[in-house]
């Protein structure tokens, strides 16, 4: 008796990752989506880099963040 209530704890364990899974699957697929989404906005309205920011690293973090004037 004891391994059938093993079997259906693993199965339901199962059942509940793969629900997981496929949840996660979804999500990244909708960012990905919105994403390229985005990038094909970006180029169809074409980019003026006249107005973009320069960036510089944060030497602490790694981060780039805009340059700030001095």
């Amino acid at each position: 008796m004891a391994q059938v209530l093993l079997i259906a704890a693993v199965g339901a364990g199962f059942l509940l990752v793969r629900r997981w899974l496929r949840r996660e699957q979804e999500r990244v697929a909708a960012d990905l989506r919105a994403a390229k989404e985005a990038m094909e906005r970006q180029n169809m309205e074409g980019q003026n880099l006249e107005h973009a920011a320069p960036l510089e690293q944060d030497p602490a973090t790694g981060v780039y963040r805009p340059k700030e004037p001095r």
